[in-house]
């Protein structure tokens, strides 16, 4: 399943995609991969069950498009399990020969509508060795996530390797931004605390931005914190930042029509 964005020809569309330095606006793109992808997941299942994003793995930028080139913005599942599933997103010049420059994969979990509880989901059949491949690192993946789950940090639980070289460094940085707090002409003059880089927006979730099972539609909540985390990177920065990629992101709660969200933001 795909859909073209013939910016060549369409020159309103191409002004709805343009940010103000004349380059692909990506938070607009977030957007489209979200919806595409839940049309995707919607395609896969059987009945009328409700669909959440669970999450999104990292969202990678090979390459920055031309804007005035026609683009294209496809997906397909790559794994599945008992009640969820990976689709793996992409989106390539419109042309021939065109070259794949994001990439990103989406975890949908399929609950009843009524009881909220997961259901079982149709199986999926890899049948080349690219869709073998897809459906394997899927598999890793997922895995990989419920491991993290479990060893999630516990006091009284001993610290495994990794973890005790994130405490090593936190524990240097929160020493360094002692001098900081206390004796800042004693500090080191290119650092900056934390909280100094903070900004934050609220708003209401609007009727308009929902979806079909009448909550706030993910890629919606994606474009918002994107670009928020563009304008704290400018600021903090002192130019215009450069994306590269999206590392991972999760979604805990539902957001509903009229719900207060307050977006925040800071450099780390």
């Amino acid at each position: 399943m795909g859909i073209a964005y013939l910016f060549s020809q369409d020159q309103f569309l191409l002004e709805t995609y343009r940010n103000p330095y004349g380059e692909m606006r990506f938070g607009k793109i977030l957007e489209d991969l979200d919806a595409l992808a839940g049309n995707i997941a919607f395609n896969h299942v059987e009945g009328n069950p409700l669909i959440v994003t669970a999450g999104v793995d990292r969202i990678r930028v090979r390459r920055r498009p031309e804007i005035g080139k026609d683009q294209f913005l496809s997906g397909k599942v790559t794994w599945v399990g008992s009640s969820s599933m990976e689709i793996r997103m992409k989106i390539s010049d419109q042309c021939e020969d065109g070259e794949e420059w994001l990439e990103a994969y989406f975890t949908f979990v399929t609950l009843h509508p009524e009881t909220k509880k997961s259901i079982k989901i149709s199986p999926l059949i890899p049948e080349t060795d690219e869709e073998r491949a897809h459906f394997e690192l899927g598999a890793v993946k997922a895995n990989a996530k419920k491991q993290a789950r479990r060893s999630k940090l516990e006091l009284g639980r001993p610290l495994s390797e990794t973890s005790l070289k994130i405490d090593q460094r936190a524990a240097e940085l929160l020493d360094e931004a002692g001098a900081l707090l206390r004796m800042p002409s004693l500090a080191d003059p290119c650092s900056v605390l934390m909280d100094q880089t903070a900004q934050s927006n609220a708003m209401v979730a609007q009727p308009q931005a929902r979806n079909l099972h009448d909550r706030i539609f993910g890629g919606f909540l994606m474009r918002r914190a994107f670009e928020l985390a563009f304008a704290t990177a400018y600021m903090f920065g002192g130019d215009k930042p450069r994306f590269l990629e999206v590392d991972d992101i999760s979604f805990d709660k539902p957001v509903d029509v009229g719900d207060l969200l307050v977006f925040k933001s800071r450099g780390k």
